[in-house]
């Protein structure tokens, strides 16, 4: 029995084929493509283009707006720098778990190659990430918890259930990616440096996910009932404990700048941010409706942790 992708109708082989070629032939490697050394990409902390995006809710706070222009900018740098620190420790943990993934595949599976040269991509993402992060000289600490914790467990996830690692990964780029794709519909306001980042991530992060959606839109169904309930159970938990560490403010630039319980509560508690991360979440909610994956415990569970689209809160 051949399968074929729910979204184009083309073999899931034939899919995974052609994101293979593509990785092949469009890979951007990051000290080509960035020129890091160029004047016109130093990264000066004042610079005024570093100001928190309209899409953070802190922008339209108050506090931050009395800020002088100089600590509005190294508070906006400091969130960037925050974010690629957090997408340095992210990207090892998949290149972790997508060589264990690969190693679990059978032989002569079209998901090994592409496997590998995702672990490629994964790997030129976290260089340009973490070169940013040096240049920028903040001592920003990234996430302790993901780096301890997750970092030792997730790549293991692969052994126990592919389609959950899996799961994972969306939970993390899929939000990453409805972000920056918000930070670059307003282009003209960017450092260049951040801009070609987020265009390099944003191009290759786009077959990332088309991969593992396809690969759990061909794997789901085949999977025994207990399995798809656990899937459908664990889906909303991981989407929400990863899209909130990816996408919420760290509490390091709290702590730096001084921001108040409260300012951070009123910007971040918002009904507008809420709002904003419902919509960062849509893809893999989508998802789990498309794979059979919204049972009524789970989507009990997607709208008790704030993520569905109806929810008021």
């Amino acid at each position: 029995m051949v399968t074929r992708s729910a979204d184009d109708g083309r073999p899931y082989a034939d899919v995974v084929d052609r994101l293979s070629r593509a990785s092949v032939r469009r890979h951007s490697p990051v000290y080509r493509e960035i020129p890091w050394d160029d004047p016109d990409f130093g990264i000066d902390p004042a610079d005024p283009r570093w100001r928190l995006p309209d899409a953070d809710p802190l922008s339209g706070i108050g506090w931050y707006q009395e800020l002088s222009p100089a600590v509005q900018a190294r508070l906006g740098l400091w969130r960037i720098t925050a974010m690629m620190q957090t997408g340095v420790q992210f990207e090892n943990i998949l290149k972790r778990g997508l060589l264990t993934f690969a190693r679990r595949l059978p032989a002569g599976s079209p998901a090994f190659r592409y496997a590998y040269l995702e672990v490629i991509e994964e790997a030129g993402h976290g260089l340009m990430f973490g070169e940013f992060a040096t240049r920028t000289g903040l001592p920003v600490p990234g996430l302790p918890a993901v780096r301890g914790i997750l970092g030792e467990l997730v790549p293991l996830l692969p052994w126990l259930s592919p389609e959950l690692f899996l799961i994972f990964a969306l939970a993390g780029e899929e939000p990453i990616d409805h972000a920056q794709r918000r930070v670059l519909s307003d282009a003209g306001r960017l450092h260049p440096l951040q801009e070609r980042i987020m265009r390099i991530h944003v191009a290759e992060e786009a077959r990332h996910l088309s991969f593992a959606r396809h690969h759990l839109r061909h794997r789901v169904p085949r999977l025994g009932r207990l399995h798809r309930v656990l899937l459908a159970l664990a889906m909303p938990v991981i989407v929400r404990i990863v899209a909130g560490l990816v996408l919420g403010p760290p509490r390091s630039m709290s702590r730096e700048f001084g921001i108040p319980r409260g300012v951070r509560a009123r910007a971040y508690r918002h009904p507008a941010w809420r709002a904003e991360f419902r919509a960062a979440v849509a893809g893999p909610r989508r998802l789990a409706a498309e794979l059979g994956l919204m049972t009524s415990a789970g989507s009990l569970l997607w709208r008790l942790l704030g993520m569905r689209a109806e929810d008021p809160r």
